[in-house]
């Protein structure tokens, strides 16, 4: 079995990647990153094969020390960590792809922290499986699947972050979360990430795991995750914080909650989302066993939704600009 020096957590945002993560980050091997937004943000399939300049270099690993430090939402200049980073780009005195500066940066992270195993958890980076895997071969990818209802749910609610507990969510965040969701939009962005894991689906470097699976049975969930990743199991792993919830307040409470799982049959979706979904999400909904219920949406509902979606559409693109360094390249990934 291959040894596993870099492990991606992928997937739906509102699935369950960042639970997964801190499970992770339980071990006393590895280190979980906050989201770096490396893919996409400040690298494209362009650059793949491309040098960079010491300058340049030095300015990418600022950036990714400021996501990590403050977080890719903040407003903290990268350039305050310019300084920082030169150490680190001149001792090499190596001509560096943006990849290798990106590896560079998790690996001396991890090794300042006392971990041996970087870990990072931005979900989008399952629209670059391929380049990941082509990347870093040595790489393990947990891919983390969700019933698309409760993540429609999940992202709808999740505008309202700052006052449920998370303080450095700013205003600017949770008019752009309120922007990003319509149900049609985040049916179809689940829909294509589930036709990337279907098309992965036998490859070793990718272990698929249910959100639903992982709360009802945690422990042979992580016992199974902890094979799959060559390392240990520990107990511990389960002691995860309960933060980071789109529908409560955080609490001061550790382990797993089977309440996360069904919330969108419990009220805060319209029928005719719901019904959207469904239609959107049916093929990949019945893959992952997730039942299909009848529902009947008023046609002025389902007008309504349809009116509104290039609305929401242009105004959530208008939003996102600053977090696609190719608008190109970002849309074609969610319309493949």
């Amino acid at each position: 079995m291959k040894k596993t020096d870099i492990i991606f957590v992928v997937g739906n945002s509102r699935s369950g990647t960042t639970m997964m993560g801190r499970m992770l980050s339980l071990h006393e091997d590895i280190f979980t990153f906050h989201e770096l937004h490396f893919f996409e943000q400040l690298w494209t399939a362009a650059d793949k094969n491309r040098k960079i300049s010491s300058e340049e270099a030095t300015a990418l690993y600022a950036q990714l020390l400021k996501n990590q430090r403050y977080g890719y939402i903040s407003n903290k200049n990268f350039s305050d960590f310019e300084t920082e980073a030169k150490v680190i780009i001149s001792k090499d005195h190596l001509e560096y792809s943006s990849h290798q500066v990106f590896e560079l940066f998790i690996k001396n992270e991890a090794r300042l922290n006392s971990k041996m195993i970087p870990c990072e958890q931005t979900p989008r980076n399952i629209l670059y499986l391929n380049e990941i895997l082509e990347l870093f071969p040595n790489a393990k990818i947990i891919a983390m699947v969700r019933d698309p209802r409760d993540v429609l749910l999940s992202q709808k609610s999740k505008w309202k972050r700052k006052s449920l507990g998370e303080e450095i969510f700013p205003m600017a965040e949770s008019i752009r979360s309120w922007a990003n969701y319509h149900p049609i939009t985040i049916s179809k962005i689940w829909n294509v990430n589930f036709s990337i894991l279907q098309k992965k689906s036998k490859h070793p470097s990718i272990l698929t795991v249910k959100f639903e699976d992982l709360l009802e049975n945690p422990k042979e969930e992580m016992e199974h995750i902890c094979q799959f990743l060559n390392i240990t199991y520990t107990s511990r792993m389960l002691d995860v914080p309960h933060i980071g919830s789109s529908h409560r307040h955080d609490v001061e409470k550790i382990g797993i909650s089977k309440t996360a799982t069904g919330n969108w049959n419990r009220g805060g979706l319209a029928k005719s989302e719901i019904y959207f979904c469904q239609q959107i999400c049916k093929k990949g909904m019945q893959a992952f066993d997730y039942r299909i219920e009848l529902i009947k949406s008023g046609w002025i509902q389902l007008i309504f939704e349809g009116i509104t979606f290039p609305l929401k559409l242009i105004l959530a693109l208008g939003l996102n600009l600053n977090r696609m360094k190719s608008i190109g390249e970002s849309l074609s990934r969610r319309l493949r």
